[in-house]
């Protein structure tokens, strides 16, 4: 029996394409991982901060080289896409930003980021929210794009507001951090929604 309604983004659209480079303001860019970055990965996760709001410790260097390689290797099953936050000029790594969760057939995706220490506090997690967001309604055609933090995470739930995420609920107890469950706020942008400059 054929579906009534066409799939909002068709198979293939990611995989047919190389994994692109997109110009963030301020002299950033979102590029695809190197294996040059696994160090700068590792320091990362030694973060107290960036601990707390992830699941899995980095022991080594060589885990986090893993790490990257399944994230190079994810565009291709176009479920999820992970892309390095990087100095345009310098190439230096300065944070990590995903669209997870694709769903292309309901043109859907979830988003997430971190950014390193050393680089908080001058915007770049909002401008590099931006601008993926922006790449994924212009160029793939998603229609809806959503992001959850926990309520305790006040950094992240300023990150949502700032690039226009509507917050649209609490889901109660929804994710396990190792200080116990944690309710999340869910935050949704979908493509027509009034833009905003970071």
């Amino acid at each position: 029996m054929p579906f009534k309604i066409s799939d909002v983004v068709a198979a293939g659209t990611l995989a047919r394409q190389a994994q692109p480079t997109i110009p963030v303001p301020g002299g950033l860019v979102i590029r695809p991982w190197s294996p040059d970055d696994a160090p700068a990965v590792y320091e990362a996760f030694q973060d107290p901060l960036i601990q707390r709001w992830h699941a899995r410790d980095a022991e080594s260097v060589d885990e986090t080289q893993g790490w990257i390689d399944g994230w190079r290797r994810a565009w291709s099953e176009e479920k999820d896409a992970y892309w390095a936050i990087a100095d345009a000029a310098t190439d230096e790594l300065v944070g990590r930003i995903a669209l997870r969760l694709i769903v292309l057939a309901d043109g859907q995706a979830e988003v997430a980021y971190w950014t390193m220490p050393s680089a908080r506090g001058r915007g770049i997690a909002p401008r590099a929210l931006t601008a993926l967001s922006d790449w994924a309604f212009d160029e793939v055609g998603l229609h809806r794009l959503e992001l959850t933090h926990s309520t305790a995470n006040e950094a992240s739930c300023r990150v949502a507001l700032k690039t226009g995420f509507e917050p649209e609920g609490t889901k109660r107890s929804a994710v396990l951090h190792a200080d116990g469950w944690h309710d999340m706020h869910l935050h949704g942008l979908v493509r027509g929604d009034e833009p905003t400059t970071p």
